[in-house]
């Protein structure tokens, strides 16, 4: 019983090492899957990468100039094509394509892969959703209110 839960428990792991990759964008090549963990390299848009594994939003990778973590969405999954596969993908990640209706997200939980792929775009609901936009000054007064302030705020931007 132990070995099978084991075996349920590392399948993801399994299914995940050594599958190809290309890197959608350049991006810094950490130590550890965390965004001020040490660079220890760096990808080129187009590099192919192996995939090692899989931790939160961060992948595991080894390329022909480095091996460490890079963020999720810096690197499709499969390998490269001849047509404008990763161009799409990018697209798909930044929220562009299409007709503006495509919603792109990471982490998420509590969803199977069916109720997924049966979503669809409501009207309704994203306008309710944009009913909730605030200001760019509102946005300052509330992360000042809550101790927020330009420093550590520009911190976190550098902090990619």
């Amino acid at each position: 019983m132990k070995k099978l839960l084991l075996l349920v428990l590392s399948a993801p792991l399994i299914a995940l090492a050594g599958e190809a990759g290309t890197a959608l964008k350049a991006d810094s090549v950490r130590a550890e899957p965390y965004a001020d963990a040490k660079t220890t390299g760096s990808l080129s848009k187009g590099d192919s990468v192996d995939i090692l594994s899989k931790k939160g939003a961060w992948l595991q990778i080894k390329s022909k100039k480095s091996s460490g973590w890079v963020r999720l969405l810096s690197v499709k999954r499969g390998g490269a094509s001849s047509n404008n596969a990763v161009g799409g993908a990018i697209d798909v990640a930044s929220g562009r394509a299409g007709t503006g209706k495509v919603v792109s997200t990471t982490g998420i939980r509590g969803l199977s892969a069916e109720e997924l792929k049966a979503a669809k775009f409501n009207e309704e609901e994203m306008k309710k959703m944009e009913s909730y936009t605030q200001s760019a000054s509102d946005g300052e007064r509330f992360a000042s209110a809550g101790g927020l302030t330009k420093t550590n705020m520009a911190y976190f931007k550098g902090a990619k």
